[in-house]
């Protein structure tokens, strides 16, 4: 497959986070009305997902290494569409977490085998550029989702937002039939039998170099999932803001972290991934700070605005798009015969991380302001650590040895 396919893959696979999560922000406080529900409940169509999302990849990941990484998508990308179809008629939040449960599930499929790919594919170096690429990808499609859901949630009503999430999986499941090959050389025959899994997810957990990639990954992810969680309440709740508003918010958001891949790949040509990161986190703390002092600063004051939360969060992303492709593509770099495992592992360790920090922010969300601040400066100061110090010492089997290929 040409390089640029795959990149487009790759870009749709991983977008389906924040296709799941940002085209539905906005219609979030509308559902929670129109069920009569509270917050916390509203909170938990995040969290639910996220769970059974992070919980299918440690089934998904071993099952793409036993038999190939195209069936788990197709098959994957299928329940996906049918799920979302299933949100879009909900009768009532039951059903509506019920399906964003199926959602999650089907969801793991796709984005554990996307993380494994490009471990098929490519050295860690180049590896690193490509997952950059992609996520550059996804940050293009983020930026359509919160617009796109905000004016859909405004002008045709939530059902039609949640709706659009079916589409995309249509779209998605026939462009893998039709152009995916499989990347798998040598399928594992052994990768579901319990003893060999079993040992092999200890050898992956025993990994130093693992642990750090992903205690990265998770902590970079959960900095932004503060903000997906909190942000509808406080624009939409707090502010005042309409959610088509909202939706421009969070596309200027995406802006960011697109520049921050851009500033990933710029740094990789230049020096080495652990280096790399390691300035990445001035951009993380000075985010996470900014965000905190801007809070207690304004709080009670006119100027206070939708500004000092978007400038700190605008930081914040720039770190996040160079955290993200070096973390994702570093987690698996130690285990070119289990990558799809250590791919799954990585990203329900990631998720278990989501579904406590989405229930802690249910109950704190009396204050939406604060709690985004303090979530984002406790995850910014975690990325910050790790980036300084375990990164230092174990990132370095990801060192960059020579300039990567790929361009910007």
């Amino acid at each position: 497959m040409p390089q640029k396919l795959i990149v487009l893959l790759l870009a749709l696979l991983l977008g389906l986070q924040p296709v799941t999560t940002d085209l539905y922000l906005p219609a979030l406080p509308a559902i929670t009305q129109v069920f009569g529900v509270g917050m916390g409940q509203a909170q938990l169509t995040l969290t639910a997902l996220l769970l059974a999302f992070g919980l299918s990849q440690l089934v998904w990941g071993p099952l793409s290494d036993r038999f190939g990484r195209r069936p788990i998508l197709l098959w994957g990308m299928a329940a996906y569409t049918l799920a979302s179809v299933a949100c879009a008629f909900a009768a009532d939040m039951a059903w509506l977490i019920a399906g964003r449960t199926l959602q999650g599930i089907a969801m793991g499929a796709g984005v554990m085998a996307a993380r494994a790919v490009v471990r098929d594919l490519y050295p860690p170096a180049q590896g690193a550029t490509v997952m950059s690429q992609a996520l550059t990808g996804l940050g293009i499609i983020a930026c359509t989702c919160a617009p796109m859901g905000g004016m859909l949630t405004d002008w045709l009503g939530w059902r039609i937002a949640l709706l659009m999430l079916a589409l995309f999986g249509a779209v998605t499941l026939a462009l893998l039939f039709w152009r995916f090959e499989e990347t798998l050389a040598r399928p594992d025959p052994h990768a579901l039998s319990p003893g060999p899994l079993i040992q092999a997810n200890l050898d992956i957990l025993r990994n130093p170099t693992f642990r750090t990639w992903c205690a990265l990954s998770a902590a970079s992810y959960l900095g932004l999932f503060t903000f997906l969680a909190s942000s509808s309440f406080v624009f939409v709740t707090d502010m005042d803001y309409s959610k088509t508003a909202y939706g421009f918010l969070m596309l200027s958001m995406s802006l960011s972290y697109i520049a921050g891949t851009f500033l990933c790949r710029w740094l990789l040509r230049r020096t080495s991934v652990h280096r790399t990161v390691g300035m990445a986190a001035g951009l993380t703390i000075t985010g996470g700070v900014g965000m905190a002092a801007l809070a207690y600063a304004g709080e009670g004051q006119d100027w206070y605005g939708a500004w000092a939360v978007m400038v700190p969060m605008y930081i914040f992303m720039m770190g996040h798009g160079v955290h993200q492709p070096c973390s994702q593509s570093g987690a698996v770099v130690p285990f070119p015969q289990r990558a799809g495992t250590a791919s799954a592992l990585n990203g329900f360790l990631m998720m278990l991380g989501a579904f406590f920090m989405g229930a802690w922010l249910g109950t704190h969300m009396d204050r939406p302001v604060f709690a985004l601040a303090h979530g984002l400066l406790l995850w910014a100061v975690v990325i910050t650590v790790l980036a300084w110090t375990a990164v230092q010492r174990h990132g370095r089997p990801m060192a960059t040895t020579q300039p990567a290929s790929a361009s910007a």
